[in-house]
């Protein structure tokens, strides 16, 4: 593992769209405290990350890494599917 694996960002996300060829597109949600009232919020965020094999479908939880930019929007790439939703 080399010194620029080590400073990657993480995260763990739901995937909410595959509709794109190698793209899927990750929720990624945060619970922070308000500074004024204390009370915590949920802030959310979605990024595209780059599924070389289309291996996601809607629903799944996945772990994304952050990487060099893929394309215009794509700057992170699976790491593994850590929950599949049943298929019906």
């Amino acid at each position: 593992m080399s010194a620029a694996e080590k400073r990657t960002r993480v995260v763990t996300g739901k995937v909410v769209s595959n509709k794109m060829d190698k793209t899927i597109t990750v929720l990624l949600e945060r619970r922070v405290k308000h500074p004024v009232y204390g009370k915590y919020i949920t802030r959310s965020s979605k990024v595209h990350a780059h599924d070389e094999n289309n291996q996601c479908s809607i629903g799944d939880i996945v772990t994304v890494a952050e990487t060099r930019p893929i394309s215009k929007s794509k700057s992170w790439k699976l790491l593994e599917v850590v929950e599949s939703v049943a298929q019906v």
